[in-house]
């Protein structure tokens, strides 16, 4: 049946417990648990915290927290937004909890986006409980679909500008989204000069993750980066992301395109600066990313099958 998230509260705390990062944990007290429940795919549970607001849950891995989600929101939707100089067409894989997509919106050339989402009640949770997220789900533009990405994008050939997947750990129902098959099909799935961005787990604890990943992103796309982003309540406080574009030659660690200072000012975290910045990686992660030599154990973390 898989974990209960309310299992994982003891004394009015929860601790976020995981084989990809053995012998650590993340403890947040709960001042108020507001939902908690099972989908046809993962527990769920949403809870509030006096230092990081309202924070969802997934199968016992924290997901969103109202204080800190901008930092990863903002990141794996600009780097490829504004990497791209006119993205029109935007599908988002995953991200039921509507942030991407929010973030996605604030760009004016996009006509269209559509959300993937695998689980249904991710989305109506979020909408429930994460209404600062959620928001975008009202916007004309936004199509919403539930259904699986991967066979999604197998039947939109050439239909996209940009495809941001916003998946959680290669474990449970988004595993087959670390898989080589969804990169070959993502590829298909976007038109000529776009751009892809996936989440890219953490380089203080996945490195033996992180290099086959791009191993296989390499092996469908001419040009492939690796950034990261800080958010204090995942893992480490630290995540990465994989961005591919299917240009040779293309420069995705440049941004193509500058926030208009409307835009800018509602920005936390995002800004050319930092997107530069964000490729720019510690010399551990670079040799590891790059396939200088072998990473060391402190580095590798646990050592994963290649997805």
């Amino acid at each position: 049946m898989g974990i209960c998230g309310k299992d994982l509260i003891k004394d009015g705390w929860f601790s976020e417990r995981g084989a990809l990062w053995p012998g650590q944990a993340m403890s947040l007290e709960v001042t108020e648990v507001l939902y908690s429940g099972r989908s046809d795919f993962q527990d769920l549970l949403v809870f509030t915290n006096p230092t990081y607001g309202t924070v969802l849950v997934l199968d016992g891995v924290i997901q969103v927290t109202t204080r800190d989600e901008f930092a990863y929101q903002e990141m794996i939707a600009h780097l490829p937004l504004y990497a791209h100089p006119n993205p029109v067409d935007v599908l988002v894989i995953g991200g039921g909890d509507g942030g991407v997509l929010r973030e996605v919106l604030k760009h004016p050339s996009v006509r269209r986006a559509v959300l993937v989402e695998i689980d249904a009640a991710v989305v109506e949770v979020s909408k429930r409980f994460l209404p600062a997220l959620a928001a975008g789900y009202d916007d004309p533009r936004v199509e919403v679909i539930i259904a699986d990405g991967a066979a999604y994008m197998e039947d939109h050939a050439n239909a996209y500008d940009v495809i941001i997947t916003d998946s959680s750990d290669p474990i449970g129902p988004a595993e087959v989204l670390f898989q080589p098959p969804f990169y070959a099909a993502m590829a298909r799935c976007l038109r000529a000069g776009g751009l892809a961005c996936c989440q890219g787990e953490c380089m203080w604890l996945h490195l033996g993750l992180i290099r086959p990943l791009l191993t296989a992103c390499r092996r469908v796309f001419p040009t492939v980066g690796y950034a990261y982003t800080a958010v204090p309540t995942y893992p480490s406080g630290q995540i990465g992301f994989v961005v591919c574009a299917k240009a040779a030659g293309a420069t995705p660690a440049v941004s193509a395109r500058s926030p208009p200072p409307d835009v800018q000012a509602r920005l936390q975290y995002y800004s050319p600066a930092v997107h530069r910045a964000a490729f720019v990686l510690p010399e551990f992660a670079r040799r590891a990313v790059e396939g200088e030599g072998e990473e060391t154990p402190a580095a590798g973390g646990d050592k994963k099958e290649d997805p």
